[in-house]
């Protein structure tokens, strides 16, 4: 029995690191420079002292008794806790390059403080709608900056935040709850004088997008004109199979998984956006998103896209279409 344990130990150290070293990529800011979600407080600077090898063998043996052991000692849904990777860090702020941003703290659902910025669309530009960026797995809402700047320039206002357990928010993270957050983003952006509630665009990037998806769905957020996704998997337990072999997989919960609820939003477009090269969520998953999707729907398949540059890459090419694809469904 002690021996088992022990070898669990290693899996779950395995697991996460492995998850850190799959979610934690460098994501740009601003597309110039980039800061790494491993930094302060993330993947330790060497593994667990066990070989992959063996890592792998227990991964994947039904018979190991790793499982059943995990599951006693873990409980039911205790392991979901292993799919995050938050930070508390802040890397950088908006101010960086010259953006106007706003400090937000407002309340989720069951009260948890929440801390988010408002990003101002560019002065003397047409204001064309308010954004709601939630993002991606791997550390703060300062590590996800870039993925939104552009948009500020092109004319849209941004409110970016962390869900609970991230970056300055309070609580802990949970899969339920962190929905309620997302939902909880959209209502404060629609109380701001300076928002036009009936102009709302959600974009959400991996874990930002899966959310986000559930959020609308049992939200049935007012105002919402377009919904973009980028880099989304489909599946909670077919992610926790990528990093963590059957174990994972067995270990990790699939409620509110995305591909279970695309298919109930109905009239507002959808854009999924995914990179052929995607090193983190493989691109079947999008493929996926898109076939349960209703019309109308678009597809961006970006051609040697990865996990976080399908968007900027090509001078920003698919941000041209997107800004396109924008004007038209807006």
């Amino acid at each position: 029995m002690l021996e088992i344990e022990s070898r669990l130990d290693k899996v779950l150290k395995w697991i996460t690191y492995l998850g850190m070293k799959w979610f934690g990529k460098s994501v740009c800011i601003a597309g110039t420079a980039c800061v790494n979600a491993r930094a302060e407080g993330g993947t330790p600077s060497t593994p667990p002292p066990v070989k992959m090898e063996q890592i792998q063998k227990s991964l994947e043996e039904d018979n190991s008794g790793l499982k059943n052991l995990a599951k006693r000692l873990l409980g039911k849904d205790n392991a979901n806790r292993f799919f995050y990777f938050p930070t508390h860090d802040q890397p950088a702020t908006p101010a960086k390059w010259n953006f106007k941003y706003e400090d937000v703290d407002f309340k989720s659902t069951d009260a948890t403080a929440l801390h988010g910025w408002f990003l101002p669309a560019k002065e003397k530009r047409e204001l064309k709608g308010t954004v709601v960026f939630s993002h991606g797995n791997a550390g703060s809402v300062g590590h996800h900056i870039g993925f939104v700047m552009w948009l500020v320039e092109a004319g849209y206002n941004v409110f970016m935040y962390d869900y609970r357990g991230f970056g300055k928010s309070g609580g802990k993270v949970d899969r339920a709850g962190m929905i309620e957050d997302v939902k909880s983003a959209f209502a404060y952006v629609a109380t701001r004088p300076d928002v036009d509630a009936e102009n709302i665009v959600s974009y959400g990037h991996s874990l930002g997008g899966a959310k986000s998806v559930i959020a609308i769905v049992e939200g049935n957020i007012k105002g919402l004109k377009a919904i973009v996704i980028e880099g989304t998997f489909s599946s909670y337990q077919a992610m926790a199979r990528v990093i963590g072999g059957q174990l994972g997989a067995d270990l990790i919960t699939d409620e509110f998984s995305p591909k279970d609820f695309i298919g109930k939003i109905t009239k507002t477009p959808v854009l999924v956006v995914h990179g052929d090269h995607d090193e983190v969520v493989p691109f079947s998953q999008g493929e996926q998103l898109f076939a349960l999707a209703n019309e109308p729907k678009t597809f961006f398949k970006v051609k040697d896209g990865s996990h976080g540059n399908s968007l900027s890459r090509d001078y920003g090419a698919y941000r041209k279409r997107m800004l396109n694809w924008l004007d038209g469904v807006m």
